[in-house]
């Protein structure tokens, strides 16, 4: 509809609200699902946009949604409360903060989920007979660090919206949200802790929320044009993190020792785009919520390349502590696909394409992802990314 506003949201759907030092609130889940939110849509439709992305229709309902809704402007960023979505009228909310605090990028939901129908008794839709989003996707989230506040700006969020409550009254374990302890200010790097893969996602999609990634979307007949030029031209711009994280289409520099990131998803991603960038694969040796440590698959034989990145708690970045310099192997191995060229890294390139026309095909983005990077993901791996 001409004139409507609409954006992309994240849905977490798992996970916890936790209580943040600098954030105020910050939402936990590693995999958040992303749904297209328009000024028209009531509350109950994007319950149902929710349910349908997990595949959960008929058998688990929306019981409240959160919005984390930015209150403040600081010099270390911007600070969050949580704000709970109860009507269609709350939703505007949603876009009034959305016009008023421009630093933030990435509109955040958390969707506390029951299983069952909702009160009224209603149950959602059959996914077999409604169009349906395919597996959910997961997005880099990037943080941004305003300078100066705008006094004025946030005051006129706050009345709108009214005073802001934390709701944290759900703390139980099914409901998935708790309040966390505040970050210590203990800046040493913690014991070794057993990681977790750095593999692409199992074959049979996220099963932790019940998608089978079956179904294809239907989209409003206007998202039927796509100028790639023009939109590569806006990825490139927008794509970077400060200088710091991910290289736009140019850059090819090497990590420095200090180097900070401002959450661990922006460190991994940018590690990852390096490694494709360059044609080389590493192995991932340690990866938790504390430290994340890579080293060259060649390591030891022909190559030296080691990076070590790990959370600095005083400063809430992620910091690079230990980097060996460039590779000094060849990419001689890897043939058609790069096994760090996920559907992590694949989405963050491709996200530009799809905003702007949620109807492009699998094999357009594929070429826009080997444009890039000069590997062809997978047909899965695309779309499991869109």
């Amino acid at each position: 509809m001409e004139g409507e506003d609409s954006f992309v949201a994240l849905v977490h759907c798992s996970g916890k609200i936790q209580k943040s030092k600098r954030h105020g609130v910050k939402f936990t889940d590693r995999e958040p699902l992303s749904v297209f939110i328009r000024s028209s849509n009531t509350l109950a439709e994007i319950k149902q946009s929710i349910l349908r992305k997990l595949g959960t229709c008929g058998t688990k309902w929306v019981k409240k949604l959160f919005y984390k809704i930015p209150i403040d402007v600081v010099s270390t960023g911007v600070r969050y409360e949580t704000f709970v979505i109860g009507s269609d009228e709350d939703l505007q909310v949603l876009f009034h903060c959305r016009r008023s605090f421009l630093e933030v990028r990435v509109t955040e939901l958390f969707a506390k989920l029951e299983d069952g129908v909702d009160s009224s008794g209603a149950s959602a839709p059959n996914p077999q007979s409604t169009p349906a989003g395919g597996a959910s996707t997961s997005m880099p989230v990037v943080a941004v660090a305003v300078p100066n506040a705008e006094p004025e700006r946030v005051g006129a969020v706050h009345a709108y919206v009214g005073p802001v409550v934390p709701d944290f009254e759900c703390d139980a374990g099914p409901d998935r949200v708790e309040n966390a302890l505040f970050d210590d200010d203990s800046d040493e790097e913690p014991v070794d802790i057993s990681g977790d893969s750095d593999d692409d996602i199992p074959g049979g999609g996220r099963s932790a929320h019940g998608g089978s990634g079956s179904a294809t979307q239907e989209y409003p007949p206007h998202l039927s044009s796509l100028n790639l030029e023009a939109i590569g031209q806006q990825q490139n711009a927008n794509a970077t993190f400060d200088g710091q994280g991910m290289h736009d289409g140019t850059s090819m520099t090497e990590f420095q020792i200090g180097q900070s990131f401002q959450s661990k998803e922006e460190a991994v991603l940018s590690v990852k785009d390096y490694s494709i960038r360059r044609g080389v694969e590493y192995k991932v040796m340690e990866s938790d919520n504390l430290k994340y440590q890579g080293k060259c698959k060649e390591f030891g034989n022909e190559c030296t390349w080691l990076i070590r990145i790990v959370m600095r708690k005083k400063k809430s970045t992620w910091e690079v502590r230990r980097y060996n310099g460039s590779h000094t192997c060849m990419a001689t191995s890897i043939s058609s696909d790069h096994k760090q060229l996920d559907y992590h890294v694949i989405c963050a390139r491709i996200y530009p394409l799809v905003r702007a026309d949620a109807s492009v095909s699998i094999k357009v983005l594929q070429e826009a992802t080997e444009a890039t990077y000069g590997f062809r993901p997978s047909y899965r791996k695309v779309w499991l990314a869109k």
